[in-house]
């Protein structure tokens, strides 16, 4: 399977992040790609002529008016994507003071509510600023980063109540989504990701329990992500797949 034609436009959401920048680098490598967008809060130093940076913060409404006008033709066309790559994810910020809970008396409602603005409704009005350039009839993928943490079956241990809750919500989310693209856009194929441990600013304070041999570098996972995006399709939208491109339970 082929999903990506030739000269093939990307959007890579989070662009300065360890996977987001490691899935720019894979994308500047294929010869087949058009043109890549990336976006990113801090600045983003674009290295090829195949590549536009725009500097935003997409967890506001104002951002992501603003990636969508940046996103149109100069006619003032949808320009068609073929692939999104939503690489941003809130886990712990010192300084919020946010860290995962172990118990119901760590449970913070500021903290709740900001992981579930990041990982959660960010990533659905993201998809609803996309919209006219993801409807049609071209082969497009959303591949959004969730977490396996996110599974409600999967959930055996506990604890890391809202950014479990918040990619449970995530899943759902691009799940329904995925439902109404289809309609929109018979080619559409929206899939939920987990890269597994990768060693990032994200997953760094919580590394010292991970295997060596389960801890990814950035570069093995946008392999992994490019891999699964050229082997799943419509049928497969909606799905939660791991790096290793199996199904997992919801």
């Amino acid at each position: 399977m082929n999903r990506l034609p030739d000269g093939y436009r990307a959007l890579v959401i989070g662009g300065n992040g360890g996977i987001g920048r490691a899935v720019v680098d894979r994308l500047l490598a294929d010869p087949r790609l058009g043109q890549a967008t990336v976006v990113s809060r801090t600045s983003f130093q674009a290295s090829s002529s195949r590549l536009e940076a725009i500097q935003g913060d997409v967890t506001t409404a104002q951002g992501r008016a603003d990636l969508g006008r940046a996103l149109h033709g100069p006619a003032g066309q949808a320009v068609p994507l073929h692939l999104v790559v939503n690489a941003i994810g809130l886990l712990h910020d010192e300084a919020s003071n946010i860290q995962p809970e172990k118990r119901l008396e760590d449970l913070d409602e500021a903290a709740l509510t900001t992981l579930f603005q990041v990982n959660a409704a960010t990533p659905a009005l993201m998809l609803q600023t996309l919209l006219p350039h993801l409807k049609g009839s071209h082969p497009t993928t959303v591949v959004s980063l969730s977490a396996r943490v996110g599974s409600i079956g999967d959930n055996g241990l506990g604890g890391w109540y809202a950014y479990r809750a918040s990619k449970a919500a995530h899943n759902m989310l691009m799940k329904t989504a995925a439902i109404e693209l289809k309609r929109l856009n018979p080619q559409s194929c929206v899939l939920s990701f987990h890269p597994g441990t990768t060693d990032s600013l994200l997953s760094r304070p919580f590394q010292a329990r991970v295997p060596e041999h389960k801890l990814f570098t950035a570069d093995f996972v946008a392999d992994r992500l490019m891999t699964m995006v050229q082997q799943r399709g419509p049928d497969d939208s909606g799905g939660f797949f791991d790096w290793a491109n199996e199904p997992i339970t919801w």
